[in-house]
């Protein structure tokens, strides 16, 4: 188990959920991984000693990635403890539904800059401190920048957005041996989408019937494919658009 084995990784909002899980998944493939969040300090701690408690090495690290002077921090963090860095995890993200009709220019406003922002902040720092061997980017998209649902325009702009950076980054970063690609997820039941009221909602029952592989994703469906991409077994795959979500936005 070791497809990591001698890696640095930084993986945004890593302290529930999604996050936590390709960290997990990392360091159980031998990277040293930093978990980084921006409030849940405990829910960090957490995930650090399960992964201390598996033999592998990880560090908590504080930052919002909307704040430029926290994403600067992080990455001088990373550097100072491990001495470099392999692979950014653009995990970090926040979503609302909500009818156009209620939506306002902060809500707007706090999705692109957390969403989008933040990863294009991460990114600039990441590209400083890949080393000559290069670096790997994982964009954590959803589902919904492909296809967007009802009440989701802004979270599906602020995704679409990303998906976008990762396309546009591909190619800029062309001779720099620098992959980057996306992952969209489909739903996944996390503490977020419980405390959303996805789970157990008519709604989830809705996607999941129509679902090819008929159930809701859990965070360990979207670490497997994380470990994947960061690995050398993707190593001639960058800028793409990969579904991970039992089929129902398949393209």
């Amino acid at each position: 188990m070791d497809k990591l084995k001698n890696k640095v990784a930084i993986v945004t909002g890593a302290s529930k959920g999604i996050g936590a899980s390709i960290a997990l998944h990392f360091a159980a493939q031998g990277a040293a991984v930093v978990v980084n969040y921006a409030s849940d300090e405990a829910g960090a701690k957490k995930v650090v000693q399960q992964i201390d408690d598996l033999g592998g090495t990880a560090l908590a690290v504080q930052a919002d990635v909307a704040v430029e002077a926290d994403v600067i921090r992080l990455f001088e963090q990373t550097t100072q403890a491990f001495g470099k860095l392999d692979i950014l995890v653009n995990n970090a993200g926040i979503y609302t539904y909500e009818a156009i009709e209620l939506v306002s220019p902060q809500s707007i406003q706090k999705h692109f800059d957390v969403n989008v922002m933040g990863a294009l902040l991460a990114i600039r720092e990441a590209t400083k401190r890949f080393g000559p061997t290069g670096g790997n980017i994982i964009n954590i998209s959803s589902g919904a920048s492909n296809t967007p649902l009802p009440t989701g325009s802004v979270y599906s702009a602020s995704k679409a957005a990303l998906d976008a950076i990762t396309i546009a980054l591909s190619k800029e970063f062309s001779g720099r041996n620098i992959r980057i690609n996306s992952i969209l997820p489909g739903v996944v039941e996390t503490e977020g989408s419980h405390s959303a009221g996805f789970i157990g909602s008519a709604f989830e029952a809705k996607l999941v019937a129509s679902t090819p592989l008929g159930r809701t994703g859990q965070p360990d469906d979207i670490a497997k494919v994380a470990v994947f991409l960061a690995s050398d077994d993707a190593g001639w795959i960058t800028g793409e658009k990969l579904s991970v979500s039992g089929g129902i936005y398949g393209l």
